[in-house]
């Protein structure tokens, strides 16, 4: 821990995602954000980190690695391609990595879910910010319902969908679906990403559709409204807006609205994953790892 009680912590990567998680950090009383890497000090990220008065980076992970001290931890925000030489380039440093690409790389982590094992993950991934959505809510119900099949389908306005995002659609896909089965043990499963143009911006959403049997509106209610409330611990914006019940399908439709900052309204898929990430670290840091980010013999 620094002398201010944070945890020292750095972001890599200066698209929409990573400007929103340094402010979003800047307001932790757990973590101190002490580095926003970029690849060009001209981008528009960058400038709006120096405007918040963080210290910035311009050589990728090379600002990372010639850092007089290793971070504690290091939010990747930048592409699945990239992560993996992330990761093994620092693994040295004994930095943890929160990872908000869907690279599958690291332990998959839904904080309401299997937040603990945070703990004991050197490389934590976020999975996507419809996993972060829908999970919660498809794992609560297969725990007392069986599942069959599982169709979850996010909607999110182009303006809030970065470069990023969009060199990885593939991967947003094919991770949202082993995390889905990962956490439901539902084999038969199916994620869209839309991506509207809509104007004015359509808020961040999902819909998830499930076949079974045995569904019950009581239970499935139960299931869905508590599972909500522990997501809304750390994502304020987060609501239910239907949750239709019949014996053999549930229907069940989620929102997210972004809790402010320089991100709008409409961008609750940035909201979502960044809140999740930065809860997850102040987990580890609440949990006393002081010693992350020391040298390692």
């Amino acid at each position: 821990m620094k002398q201010n009680g944070r945890l020292p912590v750095a972001v890599l990567g200066a698209g929409l995602i990573g400007v929103d998680l340094a402010e979003k950090i800047m307001r932790s009383e757990l973590l101190d954000c002490g580095l926003v890497v970029g690849r060009d000090e001209n981008t528009p990220g960058l400038r709006q980190a120096a405007e918040l008065g963080l210290p910035i980076g311009t050589r990728g992970i090379e600002s990372l690695l010639e850092a007089p001290e290793p971070f504690a931890i290091v939010f990747d925000a930048t592409n699945a391609m990239a992560h993996a030489e992330h990761a093994e380039r620092l693994s040295l440093s004994g930095t943890k990595l929160v990872d908000l690409t869907p690279s599958k790389v690291g332990r998959m982590v839904i904080p309401s879910v299997n937040g603990e094992e945070v703990l004991s993950s050197d490389d934590i991934n976020m999975i996507s910010c419809g996993g972060q959505a829908s999970i919660p809510i498809l794992h609560a119900i297969t725990q007392t319902h069986r599942v069959d099949y599982v169709e979850v389908v996010t909607t999110a306005a182009s303006p809030s969908v970065g470069r990023s995002t969009r060199l990885n659609l593939d991967e947003y896909i094919e991770t949202t679906q082993d995390a889905v089965r990962d956490f439901t043990g539902v084999k038969d499963v199916k994620a869209i990403l839309n991506i509207s143009p809509a104007k004015p911006p359509a808020t961040f959403r999902v819909a998830m559709s499930m076949l079974g049997e045995g569904f019950g509106t009581a239970s499935v209610n139960a299931a869905v409204e508590a599972a909500a409330d522990r997501v809304r611990s750390f994502v304020t914006g987060y609501r239910i807006t239907a949750c239709v019940v019949e014996e053999t399908k549930v229907f069940v439709a989620a929102e997210v609205t972004s809790s402010g900052g320089r991100i709008p309204k409409y961008a609750g898929n940035l909201d979502i994953i960044n809140s999740a990430a930065v809860h997850v670290a102040e987990r580890c840091a609440a949990a006393g790892l002081a010693s992350i980010g020391t040298e390692t013999s």
